[in-house]
């Protein structure tokens, strides 16, 4: 078991709370005009919105005292990209720093009726705000902005850890430029712990620490049985149409319990974390009576097994279709990878499955769309044990460590091209968050507790560079003096 965190010093924790507690009217009212701006970074949408948000994290951060802010941004194709923020404060010498991750666009409103209140006019109802990107990932901004505020209401010049704040604009839009991004300004974000406030804590009043993603496989499978169409009555029985025979290879992606039957695919049911069936079934909105897919805990189902589902499918529709045999159909395919498999490893896996199992031989063929890491926390790490003690003193009890079933891509990037830093998933979300769809909202007393987790964090890793840790060692080779 990994020794917990113990400062090696007494740190401020109570007058960090208190100054955090005073602060949060105005902490509130910064986010309120933050989701006043509607920037949505996908083409249909007023681009002069998105520059309006990020000229105003831009402010935001230039008061909370970083020396260096920036609106930055790479061209997309042959158009600019969209404006992301970097603001910076240089560490002492020999001390590390810690890069603070969040973004600025947000997804569009959808259908208005379905909202109960303005959706760029932020409203408090019942101890939420409501309103997009009230939660994803405004909050996410703002913690970083009150966490910086509270401790340098602290420790003012004294404060050695460099902080490094990126603040992307189209991470709701699939970050197209990200990769990009990162190479053109590698040596400006690079740090020695990365924070990404984008993440969910498990339930109201128990916080978490996000500690792997799965990785995921894109691909397109094919199935086709003739040159051409011809008639279901005449040709009929000898020869099975393509959307059977399709039907036939996908449902040998899936054993008897539902586990995906792909040799080759890691799985592991290693978690601690209880995830109650009735919660996920009223979570996921499955439907009475329907039984769980798989074996092991609904936890483990989720994080550390693969997955593997059709996503879309290509046949004839039904208000067209003639009395034909069709020739062929294609079907989307979704699947998500253990952490710790290669993708590439699990994509040649699906490969051979499908082409071992093409029905009646039919001509079966398997494009590669995309993949995409998966990610694991190293919960040994200086900064993972320091994590956990400040979200246990934010929300007085032990945090949890959770997983992800989806994939945060640009995670990816960050490992590959900062692989000694120490990577930290953190939220201000919850459940009931609703985070993309209507009456998006946070929990203001749980975003309290997280901007006080941030800045126990920042509190902690400024005494820990200090003190000789292991984040001192890597300080002495700092992103400073890199560049």
């Amino acid at each position: 078991m990994t020794e917990p965190y113990t400062p090696s010093a007494p740190l401020p924790v109570d007058a960090v709370r208190e100054a955090v507690h005073a602060d949060m009217p105005r902490i509130v009212e910064e986010l309120t005009e933050l989701v006043a701006i509607p920037g949505i970074a996908w083409d249909s949408f007023d681009p002069e919105q998105l520059e309006r948000s990020a000229r105003a994290v831009a402010g935001l951060l230039a008061q909370a005292g970083l020396d260096e802010v920036e609106i930055l941004r790479v061209p997309l194709g042959s158009t600019p990209g969209r404006p992301a923020v970097v603001a910076r404060r240089r560490p002492a010498p020999g001390r590390p720093t810690v890069l603070l991750y969040a973004h600025h666009d947000v997804q569009p409103p959808g259908r208005r009726e379905l909202w109960s209140s303005d959706p760029f006019a932020a409203e408090e109802r019942d101890g939420r705000l409501y309103g997009r990107g009230a939660a994803d990932d405004k909050a996410g901004i703002m913690a970083h902005v009150g966490a910086l505020r509270a401790v340098a209401a602290q420790l003012g010049d004294d404060l050695g850890l460099g902080v490094t704040v990126f603040v992307e604009g189209e991470e709701e839009a699939g970050s197209p430029s990200f990769r990009d991004f990162l190479e053109a300004y590698r040596d400006r974000l690079a740090a020695d712990v990365i924070v990404i406030a984008d993440s969910s804590n498990w339930e109201l009043g128990v916080p978490a620490l996000t500690t792997s993603l799965r990785g995921m496989v894109g691909a397109v499978v094919e199935v086709s049985v003739l040159d051409h169409a011809v008639h279901s009555g005449m040709y009929g029985g000898p020869v099975l149409d393509a959307p059977t025979l399709l039907a036939r290879l996908v449902a040998t992606f899936h054993d008897d319990d539902g586990a995906v039957a792909v040799a080759g695919l890691h799985a592991e049911d290693s978690t601690d974390l209880v995830y109650d069936e009735d919660r996920f079934r009223a979570d996921a909105a499955v439907r009475d009576g329907v039984r769980l897919a798989g074996r092991g805990s609904v936890a483990s189902r989720l994080w550390t097994q693969p997955a593997l589902s059709v996503t879309g499918m290509d046949v004839t529709p039904v208000d067209v279709a003639s009395n034909t045999i069709i020739p062929s159909a294609r079907a989307k395919l979704s699947l998500r990878v253990a952490p710790g498999q290669d993708p590439a490893g699990a994509a040649e896996a699906l490969r051979r499955h499908v082409e071992a199992h093409a029905p009646f031989g039919a001509h079966v063929r398997f494009e590669l769309e995309e993949t995409g890491q998966s990610f694991r926390t190293d919960m040994g790490s200086e900064a993972a044990r320091i994590a956990q003690w400040a979200l246990g003193e934010a929300w007085g009890r032990p945090a949890v460590e959770t997983g992800i079933g989806g994939s945060i891509p640009f995670t990816a990037d960050l490992v590959e091209l900062y692989p000694d830093a120490q990577i930290l998933i953190t939220g201000v979300e919850d459940p009931d968050s609703r985070a993309h769809s209507a009456d998006e909202s946070l929990h203001l007393a749980e975003f309290e507790r997280a901007v006080l987790a941030e800045a126990l964090l920042l509190l902690a890793l400024d005494a820990s560079g200090r003190d000789g840790s292991r984040l001192a060692e890597a300080g002495q080779d700092s992103p400073a003096d890199r560049e």
